[in-house]
């Protein structure tokens, strides 16, 4: 057995930064997959979509590595949207291999209603934090996500 094997876990695993990001994230996550459970989207399909809202015309390997999913991910999602007829894909232009995502109309309308709850949840935020900790955190938030992907 190795020096490290016999490491104890820290005492204060629990009360790290990184477990309170993790405890935010499931408790957001499970407000937004209930409140959008009525619209028939999933929370993963609301970032999908509000990503190609955002910047029409990504591509599949775009979209996985902004979401940092696996491109399989993005493919079973995009599959699922254009089922709906939420999502359409066009030929690339230049590359008639490259299909570009694009909301439908319809994928427009589920969008604004999806994005109605995902405001509601986040005024929730900003009224249990008030306004000027809600925009600190939210600058820790983005500061923390730059030191991860720095490192």
């Amino acid at each position: 057995m190795s020096q490290d094997d016999e490491r104890p876990v820290a005492a204060d695993a629990l009360s790290r930064v990184t477990w309170a990001l993790r405890r935010a994230e499931w408790a957001v996550q499970a407000r937004k997959e209930q409140r959008l459970r009525p619209l028939s989207i999933a929370a993963a399909q609301y970032t999908l979509l509000i990503s190609v809202h955002t910047d029409p015309g990504l591509t599949g390997a775009e979209l996985a590595r902004r979401l940092y999913v696996t491109p399989q991910a993005v493919a079973s999602q995009v599959a699922r949207l254009e089922e709906r007829g939420l999502l359409e894909r066009r030929p690339h232009p230049r590359h008639r291999h490259v299909q570009e995502l694009h909301l439908t109309d319809t994928g427009m309308e589920v969008l604004r209603q999806a994005d109605a709850v995902i405001m509601d949840i986040e005024q929730q935020i900003t009224e249990k934090l008030g306004p000027e900790r809600h925009a600190h955190l939210t600058a820790l938030l983005n500061e923390a996500a730059d030191v991860v992907r720095e490192a």
